[in-house]
């Protein structure tokens, strides 16, 4: 089989045009027609330069550009015919660009090659995502401040090895996701202020004779400055590599807040119910509630995960510039930014729906001995212990307790004084859950005093 476009557009250097099989492997354009919008404004400014710079007349540019705007709108109104044929988007709107002007479409491609056109369109593609992600984690910060503040001195037990350990309030562990998803914003805004480099002009690798001006192309689009090495400029793909990486530690932190979500909305600790919006039933079991939006954003983070190792192991031994095999760049990106975004606005419509179970949160707290480094704590500040001696009396009094089948405040005081003859009936201030939180002052500690500061300060920060 042979295929005149297609010969057309490698041009004279092939007699014949690509066979079925070798059309298939080649084209990108099922897949990289998402950047199409990215692809037309590229071109859009390119031609603005080379009319500002003498290299085409302004009769053609302006055709070109007027034309460009013509195919833009058949592709979003869902007219436009993608050609296999044609390989990619670009060889798709530059032969729909011919189409409708003519001779001037041939011109538009004076100055670029389509390894920096790829590489523009790609980046602004990227740069679009990292925008909708900020945007995304902010709101996301905003509905767990909201949860924080209703909160702020709602008792409930924190967990190590997910035994309990000592009581923490509801806002307290809001506000831990909230400085884990800050962490992700800053690497969000970070990472997009790094990859803010224009491609464009770099051409196939080694820049280009026209006296065009990459500085005019790099501000039309939104860049702060031309990349400085042309070899580099094509070759670079760190900057889907930083947002593979970046959707990867925040899809941790959302499985890790789902896997929460999961255990919390269980019958064993009812500590959160879900709304009905993030929740569905079974099929054959009706009193099932299943937190099914919670563990699908869990399953996620391997698909984002597997898209960023994916993306290292066709970087990893690639030489300088431009080889074919980063054609897979795109599917992997594509793929992960649609999870995570979807990832995102999920966990985003559970946490503003969410409703704690502030009885359930509280008798939590008071049970499994969470006050034992309380008890501690008092005999070595009231008492003078050492701590290991505080920690060896205290382990005993759990044992007793836990022996009776009690919990710690329950034990009498002559019980108390059998372990150490020094405790006063002034220890069982201390062992409420109440007090133990009240008493976690120092900075990013659990008191509410504390958690409402934090509050404050994000707010401020956001605002």
């Amino acid at each position: 089989m042979t295929d005149k476009s297609a010969n057309t557009m490698w041009g004279g250097r092939f007699a014949a045009g690509p066979d079925a099989i070798m059309e298939a492997i080649n084209a990108s354009i099922g897949f990289d027609q998402r950047m199409a919008s990215q692809d037309i404004a590229g071109s859009r400014a390119h031609a603005a330069m080379l009319a500002a710079t003498g290299i085409l007349s302004d009769k053609d540019v302006e055709a070109i550009r007027e034309g460009l705007l013509t195919v833009l709108s058949e592709i979003e109104g869902g007219t436009f015919e993608f050609s296999t044929a044609l390989e990619d988007i670009h060889m798709n709107v530059e032969a729909r660009l011919k189409e409708v002007i003519g001779e001037p479409a041939g011109r538009l491609h004076t100055g670029r090659s389509r390894n920096d056109q790829v590489a523009t369109d790609f980046k602004l593609w990227v740069r679009d995502q990292f925008d909708a992600a900020e945007g995304a984690l902010l709101s996301l910060i905003a509905a767990l401040l909201d949860q924080a503040e209703a909160g702020a001195d709602w008792v409930m037990p924190g967990f190590t090895h997910l035994q309990t350990a000592q009581p923490v309030t509801w806002g307290h562990h809001m506000m831990a996701y909230v400085e884990m998803f800050g962490r992700d914003l800053s690497r969000v805004r970070d990472a997009r202020a790094r990859m803010n480099e224009s491609p464009l002009g770099a051409a196939a690798l080694a820049g280009t004779s026209f006296p065009i001006d990459r500085a005019m192309t790099a501000q039309a689009l939104g860049f702060d400055r031309p990349a400085a090495n042309s070899l580099d400029a094509v070759s670079d793909r760190d900057f889907a590599l930083e947002f593979l990486s970046t959707a990867s530690i925040c899809a941790m932190h959302l499985s890790r807040f789902a896997e929460e979500l999961v255990i919390w909305s269980s019958a064993q600790f009812r500590f959160v119910t879900l709304s009905d919006r993030f929740s569905t039933g079974s099929s054959i079991m009706p009193q099932k509630k299943n937190p099914d939006a919670a563990e699908l954003i869990r399953a996620k983070v391997g698909r984002i995960y597997g898209a960023n190792t994916a993306l290292m192991m066709v970087m990893k031994g690639l030489p300088l510039a431009y080889s074919k095999d980063m054609q897979e760049d795109k599917e992997q990106v594509f793929d992960a930014a649609d999870n995570w975004m979807l990832a995102l606005a999920a966990m985003d419509g559970m946490v503003r729906d969410m409703t704690a179970n502030r009885a359930s949160l509280a008798a939590a707290a008071g049970s499994g001995f969470s006050t034992a480094t309380d008890l501690a704590d008092w005999l070595v500040r009231v008492l003078g212990l050492p701590f290991r001696d505080a920690h060896h009396i205290t382990g005993a009094l759990v044992a007793m307790a836990e022996g009776q089948g009690i919990d710690l405040p329950d034990l009498t005081l002559d019980q108390m004084k059998s372990a150490h003859d020094g405790i006063t009936k002034d220890v069982f201030d201390v062992l409420g859950v109440e007090n133990s939180v009240a008493s976690r002052t120092s900075y990013g500690g659990t008191a509410p005093v504390q958690v409402r500061a934090q509050i404050a300060r994000w707010r401020e920060t956001l605002a």
